[in-house]
């Protein structure tokens, strides 16, 4: 395994260029929210890693299809229609509100007409995309060190994925929070949550367990990798999760494992994949999930 696999990625280094782009994945990822078919959990929003970086996949059209992707190797935002249409948009040092409109224009040009909420979600700063002229930051470099970090842990969530014969998520890249994550089913409904909007309700309407990788943020200034149990099981915070570096954080209510301590790892992918095997095993096992009837065991 190449080491560039795991590169270098401390939030406080590209903390401008991480909020332009997640506006920008939120204009894109809302296309597909407003003209896919609804999915449970909202699955029907989330883009997906690709070699080059980020897709919504098939977006239906009336009679046709599109797809828009997010090239983080070329720095193009590509988009293609099913009958052919093409038009790539290239991406640099831009305000949001720049990319907004250019990306509107380039959907009319292939006769895609979208009108969607301009308001940015899961988000502290809520000045609408067509308006948002400071945010316009793009390092390039550290783009494509996102970029293979993406790659990379979408590898290993698909491995952690596969182990499993319950309902299982795809590995799905959620726009709102910017993370990627898989996530597990029990099966089981899970008690409603008194004052919880329409999306949570939804989304934690079966008793869950999440593992993903997100970049860090103003809360947390650190990229890891996470877990959590939806509704968190009593004494899930005394149990031990591997490998060693991985902790509890009280504050976030899940477990971590901070990117920098994987990237140092002798095995990288080793120490994810027992991070979520391990976290999991944790949350099924103190909620009480039926281990053998999800994982298969005899």
């Amino acid at each position: 395994m190449s080491s560039t696999e795991w590169p270098r990625l401390e939030f406080a280094d590209w903390e401008a260029t991480c909020d332009t782009v997640h506006m920008w994945t939120q204009i894109v990822g809302k296309t597909r929210m407003v003209l896919a078919p609804p999915i449970n959990h909202f699955w029907h929003v989330p883009l997906y890693v690709t070699p080059l970086g980020l897709s919504t996949s098939a977006v239906p059209y009336g009679s046709r299809t599109f797809e828009v992707e997010f090239d983080f190797l070329t720095h193009n935002l590509e988009m293609r229609t099913s009958d052919g249409g093409v038009h790539s948009m290239p991406l640099f040092a831009r305000s949001v509100a720049d990319f907004y409109a250019e990306y509107i224009a380039c959907l009319r040009s292939l006769d895609i007409e979208l009108k969607i909420n301009r308001v940015p979600v899961e988000f502290d700063d809520l000045t609408p995309f067509d308006e948002d002229r400071h945010h316009a930051s793009y390092d390039r470099e550290a783009v494509e060190r996102f970029r293979q970090i993406l790659v990379a842990s979408d590898r290993v969530l698909n491995r952690f994925r596969s182990g499993f014969l319950g309902k299982c998520s795809p590995v799905h890249f959620f726009w709102g929070s910017f993370d990627l994550a898989v996530t597990r089913f029990s099966g089981r409904r899970a008690p409603s949550k008194d004052g919880a909007d329409r999306v949570t309700a939804e989304a934690y309407s079966h008793e869950a367990i999440s593992c993903g990788f997100w970049p860090g943020d103003r809360r947390y200034k650190q990229a890891a990798y996470y877990s959590y149990t939806a509704p968190a099981p009593a004494g899930l915070e005394k149990e031990s999760v591997r490998p060693g570096a991985a902790h509890w954080d009280g504050q976030m209510g899940e477990f971590l494992l901070n990117y920098e301590d994987v990237r140092q790892a002798e095995k990288p992918e080793q120490a994810v994949q027992d991070f979520c095997l391990s976290a999991y095993a944790a949350g099924a096992s103190r909620a009480g999930w039926d281990r053998r009837e999800l994982e298969g065991k005899e």
